[in-house]
């Protein structure tokens, strides 16, 4: 069998893939780090859009579509809203001496149930999610 090089296109699209994983991992290391010290700034941090808007970012390099970015935009919106009782979940958990794993495994839980509400929800009232 004959190896072949990759062609320029799949080299690029490597590049641009690492890129993009790198820098989206590169936030989730920021986040982690800052929370050490200060939990209330990494909190901040990772509350900020970031990931949303460099997903945005990439998505519309990668199909440069209103209409489909639109759709995205108010799906995550939608999608954002039933995330948010796992980040009261959690604490309330760990202050009444939950373990952490036993907390976050509930608050996932509790975010699929509802996520799954969102979905069913959204169906009844014609949003298509």
């Amino acid at each position: 069998m004959i190896a072949t090089r990759p062609s320029k296109r799949h080299s690029r699209y490597m590049w641009y893939f690492l890129t993009k994983a790198l820098l989206s991992g590169l936030i989730i290391a920021i986040v982690s780090e800052v929370a050490k010290r200060q939990p209330a700034l990494g909190a901040l941090i990772a509350s900020l859009p970031l990931i949303s808007v460099l997903g945005m970012i990439w998505l519309w390099r990668g199909k440069p579509d209103a209409l489909n970015m639109a759709q995205h935009s108010l799906a995550t919106f939608w999608y954002v809203l039933p995330s948010l009782p796992m980040f009261l979940l959690i604490p309330a958990l760990l202050n009444r001496g939950w373990s952490f794993w036993v907390a976050l495994g509930l608050g996932c839980v509790l975010t699929i149930l509802l996520y799954s509400a969102m979905i069913w929800v959204a169906g009844r009232m014609g949003f298509d999610l």
